[in-house]
């Protein structure tokens, strides 16, 4: 087994060698927010007011929905307290920025920030974590899915990526609504309720072949670019006993320009190694992470790891192998066996399985 430390433990080593400036919040990452607002607006406004061709349309929906998922990227940031550090404020601005994928800053910061981050690739407490063998031993309809071609699978998953974020975080509502305290709860709900009663209000306002143009089709986009960095965050990653980022965590490679873009959201490991500080000083925080412990370090170009999960199967077994129960082949996971480049499935023995996890360890 190897040693397993905790994201506190990997802080403690390489935050003395950081600047002080890294801890503190970066308000000027709004200029960039404002700037997609302006974005989306203009867009939305020419949508709606020209009768342009559809082709323009499109490209225009395009824009707005890459502005969507930068947006939530910021949202993101904000609501960890790297922007601005007063509550209201934080909240407020989250708000904004997260309202185009209709979550609220609320239940992002309990289901993200309090559990997802705590309990990373934790089989039973992390909600993001994928599914295990035995919760799909005993469900038939997930039995039932996973009985389809591998193929047909794969191109469904990936099809899926255009809804998931905006399902999932509706399904995370209903989960965590229940344990805020019932006097917040109703803040909880408003944050809900209000992004949905805007985008379908706007539909009976500028009709629903202009509302596809102005928000269905940029949701979509935003989803599957979100999910994107999502899906290769983690599912590529082992299920662990202790919060390792090193271990449960894949930080992608994409062009210096998508960075500035996306705001650095790229740097995943680094984020859950310092989840409080600006995502401008992670490239600092990855150079000390690859000298310190560089065969830890888990990294690759993101059409890499796109491919790597469409050749992988999204069940886990004993947290460290991926598996196909149809085909029964066992794939292994990033530190135990898994290599993008040539991904080779073997046969699936599970009365060998732990002794195989184990010398790979």
């Amino acid at each position: 087994m190897k040693e397993l430390h905790s994201f506190g433990w990997y802080a403690s080593k390489i935050s003395p060698h950081l600047p002080k400036k890294a801890f503190k919040p970066v308000p000027a990452r709004l200029l960039g927010g404002l700037a997609y607002l302006l974005v989306t607006f203009s867009g939305m406004y020419a949508i709606a007011t020209f009768d342009l061709p559809l082709l323009v349309n499109l490209v225009i929906s395009l824009i707005i929905g890459m502005s969507f998922a930068a947006m939530g990227f910021l949202g993101h940031e904000i609501l960890h307290g790297t922007v601005v550090k007063k509550a209201w404020l934080r909240n407020f601005l989250g708000a904004v920025f997260f309202w185009p994928l209709v979550t609220g800053p609320r239940l992002w910061r309990k289901w993200h920030n309090m559990t997802h981050h705590v309990h990373t690739q934790d089989e039973h407490n992390d909600p993001d974590t994928w599914l295990t063998k035995d919760k799909v031993d005993k469900a038939p309809l997930l039995r039932f899915i996973y009985r389809l071609p591998f193929s047909v699978r794969a191109f469904f998953e990936f099809l899926s990526l255009s809804f998931t974020f905006t399902l999932h975080s509706t399904r995370m509502f209903f989960i965590y609504v229940k344990e805020f305290k019932r006097a917040k709860q109703w803040g909880v709900w408003i944050q809900f309720i209000l992004p949905w009663v805007s985008w379908i209000g706007l539909m009976f306002f500028v009709g629903i072949p202009t509302w596809i143009f102005i928000f269905f089709l940029p949701l979509l986009i935003a989803n599957s670019i979100v999910m994107g960095y999502i899906s290769t965050n983690h599912r590529l990653n082992p299920q662990v006993p202790v919060n390792d980022p090193l271990a449960n965590s894949l930080s992608v490679t994409v062009p210096k320009w998508v960075n500035v873009l996306h705001f650095n959201f790229s740097f995943h490991t680094e984020h859950h190694i310092f989840p409080s500080m600006s995502s401008k000083y992670y490239p600092l925080v990855k150079e000390h992470i690859k000298n310190n412990w560089p065969h830890l370090y888990h990294e690759m170009p993101m059409s890499s790891a796109l491919k790597a999960l469409w050749k992988t199967p999204r069940i886990y077994y004993k947290g460290k192998e991926l598996i196909d129960p149809r085909d029964n082949m066992v794939y292994g996971s990033l530190g135990y066996g898994l290599d993008h480049e040539e991904i080779k499935p073997r046969a699936f023995m599970e009365s060998s399985s732990e002794d195989h996890n184990e010398k790979k360890a």
